[in-house]
């Protein structure tokens, strides 16, 4: 099974993702974390480029590209061998990431987008996407508490104003794989939710979880 998390920076995607990869290793399920950008070593070389707040001069464009062939590489060295093995697939993030913040993010067009993120992808569709669920200032409000941040974390309000949109569109277009949580319940509660559905999916056994 391949399950993604998305959401806005600072929504709790990333602690949630931890969670349930040591749920399902404490039941001794085979299982693996990863994160985009990143998961092979080519792939954090990107991520390092990508999130440099240095690079301010990078293009939307630039910045999709980049996206995108770390995701191609992981894809191809990380997540299919490992599908083929049996294994659950965690990540954080994929190309629904893409898609909010490149195309309603940055006003990439969306057609040709979705176009790229098929190909880097090789056509690999999730099984389960989670999108924890808080809104701009909500973010903003947790970012405040933070001392540095990356280079996608220092974008305006405006910008998460319309990522946030793309999200919510995405989920909306895609009901049968979206799974969407309030983002400001508490962190077992919304940890709970995800077991709970997960717990319906016929692909994984019910006595295992």
């Amino acid at each position: 099974m391949f399950i993604t998390f998305e959401g806005l920076d600072f929504s709790g995607k990333s602690t949630q993702a931890k969670m349930l990869f040591e749920y399902f290793n404490s039941r001794k399920i085979k299982t693996i974390l990863l994160r985009e950008p990143g998961g092979t070593e080519i792939s954090e070389k990107v991520r390092e480029i990508i999130l440099d707040r240095q690079n301010i001069e990078m293009t939307p464009l630039t910045e999709f590209m980049l996206f995108s062939a770390s995701r191609s590489q992981l894809v191809s060295q990380v997540i299919k061998p490992h599908l083929k093995k049996g294994y659950i697939v965690i990540c954080d993030r994929y190309y629904d990431s893409s898609t909010a913040y490149q195309s309603y993010g940055g006003k990439l067009e969306l057609s040709n987008v979705l176009k790229v993120n098929n190909i880097a992808s090789s056509g690999l569709k999730p099984d389960l996407t989670i999108l924890i669920d808080i809104t701009p200032k909500q973010a903003f409000k947790r970012a405040s508490c933070r001392n540095s941040k990356d280079r996608m974390e220092s974008k305006d309000l405006t910008f998460y104003n319309k990522v946030y949109k793309g999200f919510k569109d995405i989920a909306k277009k895609n009901k049968n794989r979206f799974l969407v949580i309030n983002g400001t319940l508490s962190i077992n509660e919304i940890h709970t939710m995800i077991i709970n559905t997960l717990s319906a999916k016929s692909k994984i056994s019910k006595n295992i979880i």
